[in-house]
């Protein structure tokens, strides 16, 4: 049996699968990411992701959004939706700030894990997907710094400017492709990794699920001030879905992906840190109603194989 950890983006929605794992983290004899072979996760996700790499428990992941979330995400609100028609919303100094507080100068070539956290190439039009050295042909992902990484994959647009790497790519949010990375995730296990597809036990984790709330009945020749304000919301659940769906179809028993993310209304924005204690309240509900089912298919004893890099 393969298990399988996938992250969803969400900016400091991220609270929400962070707590989760947390308190589920409290029922287990050892740090959560024991206990998966493959960890995939998209901005926030990713930022966790690579948090489980390098070796933190679930609770120091939480804690991240706790302690830097509102530095990250700081300033007037009004002023912030202003300056996002002309330039990104937020200075991107204090997330590099955070992220370098927790990983230092590591490489993703400490993680203890396979990772897998998407990103998008601007230059190109391209997909970016960074991965540890668990193939033979991954000869270069590992030599980056987690601090770069991270920034890549959350340079959500509008929100964070464009990450430049100091060779000069420029990379964005991975959530322009794959803010569900389920599917990135699976096709990694079945073709790069070539484990049987009927072997895969998948636990998903959104950041929780808005209604889309148009009424179509009405609106449905909606122009381009009518979509604005809800074309990403159209799209990050298309492509959710999508994700889920082909996962699904890979896998030959659906039983054996799990979809957590819980449907809320329009409360929670990917910038309001005022929300963190709900949004971690959100968490914990979830862990105490889904851990029946998660504790025999994805807990009963951690992984067997310990993951050993082909480059390091």
């Amino acid at each position: 049996m393969r298990r399988i950890l996938v992250i969803d983006g969400g900016g400091i929605k991220g609270v929400v699968p962070a707590s989760l794992l947390a308190h589920v983290e409290e029922s287990l004899p050892h740090k959560i990411s024991d206990y998966f072979d493959l960890i995939a996760g998209t901005s926030t996700g990713g930022i966790i992701a690579l948090g489980l790499g390098l070796g933190l428990s679930a609770r120091e992941t939480l804690a991240f959004y706790e302690a830097h979330g509102p530095a990250i995400f700081h300033g007037n609100a009004k002023f912030r939706a202003f300056r996002a028609w002309f330039r990104a919303k937020y200075d991107p100094r204090p997330l590099r700030l955070a992220l370098q507080t927790v990983f230092g100068e590591r490489s993703l070539g400490e993680s203890t894990k396979r990772l897998v956290i998407p990103s998008f190439n601007v230059d190109t039009g391209e997909v970016h997907v960074w991965k540890t050295a668990h193939d033979p042909k991954l000869e270069r992902d590992y030599r980056s710094l987690v601090v770069d990484v991270a920034m890549s994959t959350a340079a959500a647009p509008t929100y964070f400017p464009t990450h430049q790497l100091d060779c000069g790519t420029p990379l964005i949010d991975g959530g322009m492709w794959a803010n569900n990375p389920i599917a990135v995730a699976v096709v990694e296990a079945i073709g790069i990794l070539k484990w049987a597809a009927a072997d895969l036990r998948v636990l998903s984790l959104g950041c929780t699920t808005k209604a889309l709330n148009i009424d179509w009945g009405r609106r449905h020749s909606l122009g381009k001030f009518g979509w604005a304000e809800k074309v990403a919301e159209v799209f990050l659940a298309g492509q959710s879905s999508g994700a889920t769906g082909m996962a699904q179809h890979l896998v030959p028993d659906r039983g054996n992906v799990v979809r957590i993310s819980p449907l809320v209304g329009d409360r929670y924005e990917l910038d309001s840190c005022t929300d963190i204690p709900s949004l971690k309240g959100l968490g914990a509900s979830e862990a105490r109603k889904a851990l029946p089912q998660l504790k025999p298919m994805f807990f009963t004893e951690p992984v067997s194989e310990i993951f050993k890099p082909f480059h390091t």
